[in-house]
């Protein structure tokens, strides 16, 4: 088959399916978009969450040749509905594609890499997982600013959602054989692996693992905090997403303790309303003034914003 047989329309709704089953807060954020701006970023989150499933799911038996498969379609002409539109997202935003490289990159050190010394080895693995995952979007969110006064902060941004997932996840990361808390950190606190695995088998919390938390929990709270003024960067129409995005991940962080290590904790429903409901307002907002102002000065446009897709 080729692409030209693949419907795009198509391919985009396919990947919009996978975020909204998969990406709950991520997806309730994208809602707040541009319609035009919301099938990349499906796109995007559907790329990566096929790569994530390879290194993750059950039943995949060579996990290391289907991530080198996917890499290689990426460099053809792809004909698979998420590949299709991750292609023409790519080009009308003109994401480089070292981006993707470099996520694979990452993804291929689950297969092999359990844990990690310390924060900075552990930024290696968090560069491909998540400060890409920032950069490319930035090129779909548009910026009032040069896009490289924009990056370092989108890419800090997506350092401290993975940060935060990392927490969050503790426990069904333990399942998968990963400690993605730094060794050193633990050690400070006389907390190993087999002491993480008593509290998730006992379902008891302990003091030291707490220490852990919170001084990690301390931690994103700083990279939130040095990520935070990219917010303002962004095109006027993008702010309420990431911005409702950037709250509703930081709330998770108030949320963890011992119990994440056999239970998954999550920002309750009433609360995402409220942080929601008046992004959506805030949105709406910048889309009319954004359409009011091109009115008055159609010819003008902010530096560094990207052009928009229909989809």
């Amino acid at each position: 088959m080729s692409p030209a047989t693949v419907d795009l329309g198509s391919a985009y709704a396919a990947c919009r399916r996978v975020n909204a089953r998969y990406g709950r807060t991520f997806f309730l954020a994208t809602t707040l978009l541009r319609p035009d701006q919301r099938p990349a970023v499906h796109a995007l989150y559907a790329f990566a969450r096929w790569a994530d499933e390879i290194v993750d799911a059950a039943g995949v038996t060579d996990r290391a040749g289907e991530l080198d498969r996917l890499e290689r379609l990426l460099e053809k002409a792809p004909s698979n509905p998420i590949l299709h539109a991750l292609a023409d997202t790519m080009r009308r935003y003109d994401i480089d594609r070292a981006l993707f490289a470099d996520f694979l990159a990452s993804m291929r050190m689950d297969l092999d890499v359990t844990e990690y010394a310390d924060l900075d080895a552990l930024g290696v693995y968090v560069h491909g997982s998540a400060e890409v995952i920032g950069l490319q979007m930035l090129p779909v969110l548009g910026t009032v600013v040069p896009r490289e006064e924009a990056a370092p902060h989108a890419a800090r941004l997506g350092v401290a959602f993975q940060l935060t997932n990392f927490l969050r996840d503790v426990g069904e990361d333990l399942d998968r054989g990963r400690v993605y808390l730094p060794q050193d950190v633990l050690g400070a606190h006389g907390v190993d692996r087999d002491l993480l695995l008593w509290c998730r088998r006992h379902r008891r919390a302990d003091d030291r693992v707490r220490r852990v938390l919170d001084d990690l929990v301390a931690h994103s709270y700083a990279i939130y905090q040095s990520a935070e003024p990219g917010i303002g960067m962004l095109s006027p129409a993008s702010r309420p997403c990431v911005r409702t995005a950037y709250t509703l991940y930081r709330d998770i962080l108030g949320l963890v303790g011992c119990e994440v290590l056999w239970r998954r904790v999550a920002v309750p429903n009433a609360r995402r309303l409220a942080v929601a409901v008046p992004g959506a307002g805030r949105a709406l907002l910048a889309r009319v003034t954004t359409r009011a102002t091109a009115h008055r000065t159609p010819s003008r446009r902010s530096r560094g914003t990207s052009s928009g897709m229909s989809g």
